[in-house]
């Protein structure tokens, strides 16, 4: 039975309001629940969002009961422990933190959480280790999307496409006389790029860039990446490949080392004609550092895909600088990479429900 937008509960009980969970709205939701479960229930799976592509709530329907939270904004937290009570599974997104408080309110009948990102920092994964919980996640399929929106994104920033739009929404262009040097931006022909962090993203911005005819590829990384290096990178420390590279593009994950990388010693080691462009997490770059950096001239400019909070206040500083361009966080946004991700997703789950390997396994 698909159910939307409401809890399941038995006849009498009463919905639960959205304060704080605690312990008997647990056990009174769980017994409601189990009053109503006959011997050959279906697999129950909570989906906290109902913008999920249709394609993966079918796959999922044919085999689960489904409960999918009907609300455009994320749920609130307070409801979701209420939602995941007696669960087998938890259809997530980015929003949404798994931490041990979640996983008690679900119970031990859950059984795997399904996050439809590649990131899963939102997820206490020794936790859930720990209660033989599988996690899977949405791993290769947006690589090419999330390319493709780097070199997007390097190219508003480099060519100053946002700033150039804003003359004309302005009507700044139509009282500029022409000057030789207007909205004059930088080219990528020519120019040394490096990678930090050099997986599957890294390596598919590389293969894009060599057709703008770049003149050296550099990266750094955890190890050495054969596969970076057949393509032409040379793999370099970070202080080095700071100080060479007009480009450096951000494709690292997020870890307690990379967290705050780019702070005021690193853009120091920047030239002032570079540009950042950062795709993995905000909270790799120090804003308050990129801020100054921006300001001072200590780099050119920087484009961001994430940012640290998401959404970013609208009067943030970066948001006024012209030299940064914002973007919310639609690296992967393209309706076949959506559309792929939330198949994936309910792959996982439907595959760990079954007792099966999941074909992408984070724990």
């Amino acid at each position: 039975m698909w159910r939307i937008g409401r809890p399941l509960i038995g006849k009498g009980c009463v919905l639960l309001s959205p304060s704080t969970i605690n312990t008997l709205d647990i056990i009174l939701v769980r017994r409601a629940r189990l009053s109503e479960m006959g011997p050959t229930r279906k697999p129950a799976v909570f989906v906290t969002h109902p913008d999920v592509p249709p394609e993966a709530l079918k796959l999922l329907a044919e085999r689960c009961d489904i409960d999918v939270w009907n609300e455009p904004k994320p749920i609130p937290r307070s409801l979701l422990l209420q939602r995941v009570v007696d669960k087998d599974a938890l259809f997530c997104l980015l929003t949404e933190k798994v931490d041990a408080q979640l996983l008690d309110a679900a119970g031990s009948s859950l059984k795997v959480v399904g996050t439809m990102s590649v990131g899963y920092d939102h997820i206490d994964v020794d936790e859930c280790r720990k209660r033989r919980i599988a996690v899977g996640n949405t791993p290769h399929v947006l690589t090419d999307s999330t390319a493709e929106l780097g070199i997007a994104l390097l190219l508003a920033t480099r060519r100053r496409l946002f700033e150039a739009r804003s003359q004309i929404d302005s009507g700044a262009w139509a009282q500029t006389s022409w000057s030789p040097m207007w909205m004059c931006g930088s080219e990528i022909r020519g120019t040394t790029v490096g990678f930090v962090g050099m997986g599957n993203i890294g390596l598919a911005i590389l293969e894009r860039l060599k057709a703008f005819k770049v003149s050296k590829f550099l990266y750094t990384s955890r190890s050495h990446k054969p596969t970076a290096e057949m393509e032409g990178a040379q793999f370099t420390r970070l202080d080095g490949l700071l100080r060479m590279s007009d480009i450096v593009i951000v494709t690292c994950t997020l870890t307690p080392e990379t967290t705050g990388m780019f702070n005021r010693e690193a853009f120091s080691l920047m030239k002032k004609t570079a540009s950042i462009i950062n795709i993995s997490r905000g909270a790799v770059v120090d804003q308050d550092a990129l801020y100054e950096a921006l300001t001072t001239g200590k780099i050119a400019s920087a484009g961001l895909d994430v940012m640290t909070p998401e959404p970013l206040a609208k009067d943030h500083p970066l948001v006024k600088l012209p030299n940064c361009v914002l973007l919310p966080h639609i690296g992967s946004a393209t309706t076949e990479t959506r559309t792929a991700m939330a198949v994936l997703t309910a792959q996982n789950i439907l595959a760990a429900l079954e007792g099966l390997p999941m074909p992408a396994s984070v724990a």
